[in-house]
């Protein structure tokens, strides 16, 4: 995804937080992706099965260990010990930048097979989790009041398939370092958003593969699609190839023409008909809504029926068989193309299609680029036929930005501002006079502005890009244990081991990799070695390189270990005198009156968040947090009796907080 306009200085501090392709909101997941594809070979007719069978068999030609002897195996489990086609949608775009490069990966790199097993574990996670949309969404305040325990259902089915996806990402980034950074410049995997009502599918298609036009759905898939249809041309014109010629000319054909078909697959992806125009925070909100409670569409075939989609990790069977319908034509083509088979027009003969897999780079381009076929000019295409057939069956995307265009939604990206209110209360181990030795209670309240950069929308409910700077106001109550060696003669706050106290505090949130500022400390890496750095960054604000601090979402709120990404500070004494009463210095002896300061940290340990809304541009949450703190006195000096001396301890504290967070993001 592209950071336009105001956003573009954005996008250097997203890129220092890990913001990578977390932004780019690939469409169906890799299992999604397989599963279509084996649909729509099942479902190809007798011959074109043997047609493909055979082809498939000269194409593993080689590499028969890395690819399977099944082209589509319906019956793949756990931990595949080896690729099959249907497996290779998946694989493109998302863990490849071009045919080609998954041509080699597949061929010679072993961590695609730790993807593949990844996958099928993910499909097997999400096959036990029913689809529902949010209850957030969905429902208003009567129907939560009408049926509690529904929505609590729902709510678990929710978490359980944000844990599934937690568990998968992270693994997946393991194995494959650049899979939450890949293809993040582009949209390639949105449809192009329509600019007006009047366009039918030919002068659409035309659209998306006018040369300069931003990278599309659409247009990756006529690109790839193409390539495959060139290269089919010659195995069907070409009878007298050499053997191993020919193999090589039907690996690049499937290669080329599996990995059209991601995004040919993606087009069915409800936020990929939906989020595809607006700042990054609009796009990855719609896309994130709409993949969640689905969208209704209609297809180019006409408006008399319509269809509802679900999106990325939300696919339905019937969403499954509507793409597997359109990607199933796309396969016919080739496989007509490469046997000499009339569709009713006929595919050009290309004497020069080249018998290597095609390597257009869909991460490093970011704009159609012209192949000189005529296909985006208006004009008539040889191709044309194939391309408005192919495209019939696929949604109409939603308008562009004017009237008519699909509401949008908003995700936690980008800078805001915002307000922090804190009640807390914190045990005390005693004061800080050594003979203050009992245990006590120590009430505060504090109120804060902030200012930050939000990242919690992009990444989801397990990962936690969030970083900010905070200043404010912190009023403590007195702690409830007593000087006793006074025998509280003097009530109030100065009988307290601890007075009341008021102070300046500030707060920094940042994530880390391994060790807390780790990050800040390394940012010089960004200007030489980015890809690097955003990969350090994606590990942290994913849990860390040792993976303690990802969200764990369950129906009653979301859970997080926190240690270390967050630091507080709070100085007493600042704003005027501070005093506290100690016991005497000697038998018999008046008590001492103690001036000081004192610099009191806390680091958070734990996070419950129970509570979460997002609006256009402002978000509120409630927060529970388990911290510990150390109240570090300084300045000591004793006011009476004179010349009296005094030695005050630190202070170490454990407590809970109530945060309330409000963000107005701009």
């Amino acid at each position: 995804m592209r950071v336009q306009g105001r956003s573009r200085w954005l996008r250097v501090v997203l890129a220092l937080l890990g913001w990578g392709a977390s932004a780019s909101a690939f469409a169906w997941i890799y299992p999604e992706h397989r599963d279509i594809a084996v649909l729509a070979v099942q479902g190809l007719d007798a011959e074109r099965k043997a047609v493909f069978d055979r082809l498939w068999q000269e194409a593993r030609t080689g590499v028969e260990q890395r690819m399977c002897a099944q082209g589509a195996d319906a019956e793949q489990g756990l931990a595949p010990p080896c690729i099959d086609w249907a497996a290779l949608p998946g694989i493109a775009g998302d863990h490849s930048c071009s045919s080609r490069e998954m041509l080699d990966t597949v061929s010679k790199e072993d961590w695609i097979l730790v993807v593949a097993d990844v996958a099928a574990q993910l499909k097997s996670d999400l096959a036990r989790v029913p689809v529902t949309a949010r209850p957030d969404q969905a429902e208003g305040v009567s129907a939560f009041l009408a049926d509690p325990r529904r929505r609590l259902a729902d709510e678990a089915s929710r978490a359980q398939r944000v844990n599934a996806l937690r568990t998968a990402d992270t693994r997946l980034q393991r194995a494959d370092p650049q899979y939450a950074t890949r293809a993040d410049s582009n949209l390639a995997h949105f449809l192009m958003p329509r600019p007006d009502t009047s366009l039918d599918p030919t002068a659409y298609g035309f659209l998306t593969l006018k040369p300069g036009s931003d990278l599309n759905a659409i247009g990756v898939y006529a690109w790839f699609h193409i390539s495959a249809l060139q290269k089919a041309s010659r195995l069907a014109n070409e009878p007298q190839l050499p053997a191993a010629e020919r193999q090589a000319l039907a690996r690049a054909m499937l290669f080329d023409e599996a990995f059209a078909l991601h995004f040919l697959e993606d087009t069915y992806a409800s936020g990929h008909v939906a989020g595809s125009w607006g700042d990054v925070s609009q796009r990855k909100g719609t896309h994130d809504f709409y993949n969640q409670n689905g969208i209704e569409a209609f297809t180019w075939q006409g408006r008399e029926r319509t269809i509802v989609l679900m999106g990325d990790a939300h696919m339905r069977p019937e969403d499954a068989e509507l793409a597997a319908r359109a990607v199933r034509t796309s396969i016919e083509q080739v496989l007509d193309t490469a046997t000499g088979r009339s569709r009713g027009y006929s595919v050009p003969y290309d004497p020069q299609a080249p018998a290597a897999a095609d390597a257009f780079d869909i991460c490093k381009n970011t704009t159609i680029v012209d192949r000189g076929l005529n296909l985006g000019s208006g004009g008539r295409s040889p191709y044309a036929p194939t391309l408005y057939e192919a495209l019939l069956d696929t949604p109409v995307p939603g308008l562009g930005p004017g009237l008519g265009s699909l509401p949008r939604a908003r995700s936690e990206v980008g800078a805001f501002m915002g307000l922090a209110a804190t009640i807390e209360g914190r045990g005390v181990n005693g004061g800080f006079e050594a003979s203050q030795n009992d245990s006590g209670f120590v009430p505060g309240l504090d109120l804060a502005f902030r200012i930050g950069v939000g990242l919690e929308g992009a990444l989801g409910d397990a990962g936690d890009g969030l970083a900010y700077l905070q200043a404010g106001f912190h009023a403590d109550g007195p702690s409830t244990n007593n000087v006793t060696s006074r025998g509280g003669i003097l009530g109030g706050s100065l009988d307290a081991a601890i007075p009341s106290r008021e102070g300046l505090s500030a707060r920094v949130r940042l994530p880390y990799y391994l060790i807390p500022g780790d990050l800040l400390l390394l940012s010089p890496m960004y200007w030489f070695a980015p890809e690097t750095y955003t990969q350090l960054g994606v590990a942290a604000v994913n849990g860390g390189l040792l993976g303690w601090q990802r969200g764990w979402a369950t129906r009653f709120g979301r859970f997080q270990f926190v240690l270390g990404r967050e630091l507080g500070v709070t100085w007493y004494g600042v704003r005027g005198q501070q005093q506290l009463v100690t016991s005497a210095g000697s038998a018999g002896g008046p008590p001492r009156v103690v001036n000081f300061q004192s610099t009191y940290f806390d680091l958070p340990i734990l996070e419950y968040r129970p509570y979460r809304a997002f609006s256009a541009n402002q978000s509120s949450s409630l927060l529970f947090q388990l911290f510990a703190g150390a109240d570090v006195p300084h300045g000591v000096s004793v006011a009476t009796p004179p010349g009296a001396s005094v030695n005050l301890d630190t202070i170490y504290v454990l407590g809970v907080r109530l945060v309330f967070d409000w963000r107005y993001y701009w």
